[in-house]
């Protein structure tokens, strides 16, 4: 293949688009087949050999992609993506011409993942140049995709087996990794209310469905609605090819602060076997309720927790430290009713600087209106008095 000449080429791929195969052409549309390793591709007027060779409508196609490897074999990535942009929306004016048939579904996946990749290239490009927004090529590439979403969405007469709908899912999970990217989550919510509303939601791939559970459980992330994050990373996790270790690394990086949240912790062997070492230090001081040990915990992998996304979310587990902390205290008592002082003498043993009898009761207090704690603060006698009956409940059941 890479030496495969334009005439040995072009003949392909006519021939493949004659026998409607989707997946051959489709290779012979991306760059990730061995084909674009070939430099007699782009030899000079090879627009005259694919007008000769190839038939209409696919000869624009060819054209526009030959135009972006010679581009590519540059390293000219604006002018790349350019010219892959135009293919896309040639492509989709040609795929909403095909009525009731969805064999062109497989062009559509490749030519719209490498639309994705050449907009970060080129955007990587622009800022060199010194471009002053950010992620501006890859708001173009989601313009781009979202008219091959509407025309998928759209086809509501073909048959279930030639609905251009199964294509649905595929977009939106390109469209999830620019909006995340560029950092445009609120664009999220559309998408997902369509595939909510789709017949074929429970019947994609399973590999679009995980990724699809991913980046919806990071949404859900970002808006606090930690239960709704664990059923959607524990899913994508779970289902995840156990062969796919990176992807299913990625996954607990996202699910294991959750399921903390949770009042889940995540075993020593589970951190080991997938090289995610730099949580051990917070799991033990979050099941210790030790705030030195996790405040030094954040503090020594906090590169890694930000670029992550996930350092706030640990934040929040100072809040799970200190229910644990006086849960331990309150086992030492012997009593349903503790006195201040022993919480605020616990908080100073572990080492919160600066704080006095009325910060303490007010971390209480804060625990107790979240449900963490069930009982109440006795002013008059300066004590916390707990419910008899599980005074510190499992925080999967309150959350």
């Amino acid at each position: 293949m890479a030496t495969m000449n334009l005439n040995q080429y072009l003949r392909e791929i006519q021939s493949s688009w004659e026998s409607r195969s989707g997946t051959e052409v489709s290779e012979f549309l991306s760059f990730n087949h061995p084909h674009v390793m070939s430099t007699k591709l782009t030899a000079e007027g090879f627009e005259k050999s694919v007008e000769r060779l190839v038939e209409s409508p696919l000869d624009e196609l060819v054209i526009l992609h030959l135009r972006c490897l010679n581009c590519v074999n540059q390293q000219k990535y604006l002018e790349a993506y350019s010219e892959q942009s135009a293919l896309v929306q040639a492509f989709t004016k040609l795929f909403q011409t095909q009525k009731e048939d969805n064999w062109a579904l497989f062009i559509m996946y490749v030519i719209s993942l490498d639309l994705r990749m050449f907009a970060i290239k080129a955007d990587k490009e622009l800022a060199k140049k010194g471009a002053d927004k950010p992620g501006q090529t890859l708001e173009k590439a989601a313009e781009c995709l979202m008219g091959l979403f509407r025309v998928c969405a759209a086809d509501n007469r073909s048959s279930d087996e030639d609905t251009k709908r199964w294509g649905m899912l595929y977009l939106v999970n390109q469209l999830f990794k620019i909006y995340f990217r560029i950092n445009k989550l609120h664009l999220c919510k559309a998408l997902i209310r369509a595939i909510d509303a789709s017949q074929f939601k429970d019947h994609f791939s399973l590999s679009q469905q995980v990724t699809y559970r991913y980046y919806v459980g990071r949404k859900a992330i970002f808006e606090s609605d930690f239960k709704s994050a664990e059923k959607f990373l524990t899913y994508a996790f779970e289902r995840c090819h156990r062969e796919c270790r990176n992807n299913k690394r990625l996954i607990l990086i996202y699910l294991i602060p959750v399921k903390m949240l949770l009042g889940h912790l995540p075993t020593p062997h589970l951190l080991r076997k997938y090289d995610l070492l730099q949580f051990s230090e917070v799991v033990q001081a979050v099941r210790e309720g030790n705030l030195r040990r996790l405040n030094n915990a954040l503090l020594q992998h906090d590169a890694f927790f930000i670029r992550c996304g996930v350092y706030l979310i640990l934040e929040k587990l100072k809040v799970t430290t200190y229910r644990n902390l006086f849960k331990k205290v309150t086992l030492l008592m012997k009593t349903h009713q503790i006195p201040i002082e022993a919480y605020l003498e616990a908080l100073k043993f572990m080492g919160v600087e600066d704080i006095d009898l009325d910060e303490t009761q007010c971390i209480i207090a804060n625990l107790i209106f979240e449900n963490k704690i069930k009982g109440y603060i006795s002013n008059s006698h300066n004590k916390l008095v707990i419910s008899k009956q599980n005074p510190f409940p499992p925080l999967a059941a309150i959350m």
